[in-house]
């Protein structure tokens, strides 16, 4: 059952709509590993680390939500239900536990370069079908970009 029509041709729909799942996914899973280093940073960054990840976690959930209304515009269900989130997250995660300042560090460039990585490869893959789609994956891709920079920041010189 169809309840919303896309705008967009059906092969260019499936794209896109592929597209934004896996980037709907991506960004869920960035907000929970943020946030769960959030709660659990200890060291002597502590308070700077600590305010920098709730920055990527709000980030990360308001892109969500424009991405799976943008998913909903074009006639896609969004599906950030916990279980496709926990089944087909790929991102670095957080261990459990207190984690030290410089792992959490290291963790969120980690797992931001990754999501730049798989969110240029969706870039591409929706040049043609969807060029809408695209230039949000673009603005995303570009404040993810930001966090990492300034997340490797915080490291250096390299322990």
């Amino acid at each position: 059952m169809t309840v919303v029509k896309s705008t967009l041709p059906e092969d260019a729909r499936l794209v896109t709509g592929e597209a934004l799942q896996e980037t709907l996914v991506d960004l869920l899973g960035l907000s929970l590993v943020a946030k769960q280093a959030h709660w659990n940073v200890v060291g002597p960054r502590f308070r700077s680390v600590h305010l920098q990840l709730d920055e990527v976690v709000s980030a990360a959930r308001g892109f969500a939500d424009t991405v799976a209304e943008r998913a909903a515009a074009l006639g896609v269900t969004p599906d950030g239900r916990p279980e496709t989130v926990a089944a087909a997250y790929g991102l670095p995660g957080a261990k459990e536990g207190w984690l030290r300042d410089t792992e959490v560090v290291g963790l969120m460039v980690r797992s931001l370069e990754e999501a730049v990585t798989r969110l240029r490869t969706r870039i591409a893959a929706t040049d043609k079908p969807d060029p809408v789609t695209q230039d949000l994956l673009i603005g995303i891709t570009a404040e993810l970009e930001k966090q990492r920079w300034m997340f490797e920041a915080e490291n250096f010189p390299r322990d």
